[in-house]
């Protein structure tokens, strides 16, 4: 017999009643490592810096993995590569200043010459040497700008060799995508990093219940319909709002203790956002009781 509270509804005003779970907001992140050639063939475990239950912020490193000594060894390479690049740009460009300078004084030389020779004063052989010392001069000036140009390119060329080596060490260091509590690590130092990463983080401070809801019901549930929470493991009722209805159906996952009850049910999940997330932010995965009111 139903409750006589929901006798005297009508018919499409009746509560739902649906098992449900406890989860964070946005589901269990299961924290992994970078995408790296060595992630793929497999990541040892280095060092662990958070525990279960801590609290962490979005960006706050967690781990590091074995390749992270191996990769900073790199940019301490990269680092001096570029140091010795901007070095030797330095001495090109003194040098390019130095053929200039000089290609400057010939020219002057060649000029002063052909003055002299128009006049009488200097003799021809004089001036198409200083014309050919004054055109070699410019010459080296050309080359040596040309070079100390090349030598400039090379700093580029370091500092993107730089930041690829920074690039391939964050890679190594794996850090929380989000604010959250650490609910369980799944990796410990010294182990293999597996496909289900190194730990899993949930955003606790908005906690949600899962409620399965029978497809022939979800015509009865609406966003912004409240609901109640219930489970033994709950000191009181919890309530809270629905938040989103799932686009698909799917089959029931949270089983009851009612032998009689349908395995093979098709659900929606709708989405209740709590009212009240402390109570339960340890206890993800709870079984819950979900009545949503009409």
């Amino acid at each position: 017999l139903l409750p006589a509270a929901l006798m005297s509804q009508e018919p499409g005003q009746q509560a739902v009643s649906a098992l449900g779970r406890i989860e964070p907001h946005g589901g269990i992140i299961n924290v992994a490592v970078g995408s790296s050639p060595e992630a793929i063939s497999g990541s040892i475990l280095s060092e662990l810096l958070v525990d279960e239950g801590d609290h962490v912020l979005k960006g706050q490193l967690l781990a590091m993995t074995d390749s992270s000594a191996v990769v900073r060894a790199q940019i301490y390479t990269a680092e001096t590569e570029l140091e010795q690049a901007t070095r030797s740009a330095q001495a090109a460009l003194s040098k390019a200043d130095q053929a200039c300078v000089l290609a400057e004084v010939a020219a002057r030389e060649a000029n002063r010459r052909a003055d002299l020779l128009s006049r009488k004063l200097a003799s021809e052989e004089e001036t198409e040497l200083a014309e050919g010392t004054a055109k070699a001069s410019a010459a080296s000036c050309t080359a040596a700008g040309s070079i100390a140009r090349v030598a400039d390119s090379g700093i580029e060329v370091a500092k993107a060799h730089l930041l690829q080596r920074q690039a391939e060490l964050e890679r190594t260091l794996i850090r929380a995508p989000t604010d959250g509590m650490v609910l369980d690590l799944v990796a410990k130092p010294g182990e293999l990093i597996g496909f289900e990463g190194v730990l899993e983080l949930g955003r606790v401070d908005q906690m949600v219940a899962i409620a399965e809801v029978y497809e022939t019901d979800i015509s009865r549930v609406q966003i912004g319909q409240t609901a109640q929470i219930n489970s033994d493991a709950l000191a009181s009722t919890l309530t809270g709002a629905v938040k989103f209805i799932a686009l698909k159906v799917n089959k029931q996952d949270e089983i009851g203790t009612d032998p009689a009850a349908r395995k093979d049910a098709r659900i929606i999940e709708v989405e209740i956002l709590l009212d009240d997330p402390s109570a339960v932010e340890a206890l993800t995965n709870l079984q819950v009781e979900i009545v949503i009111n009409p």
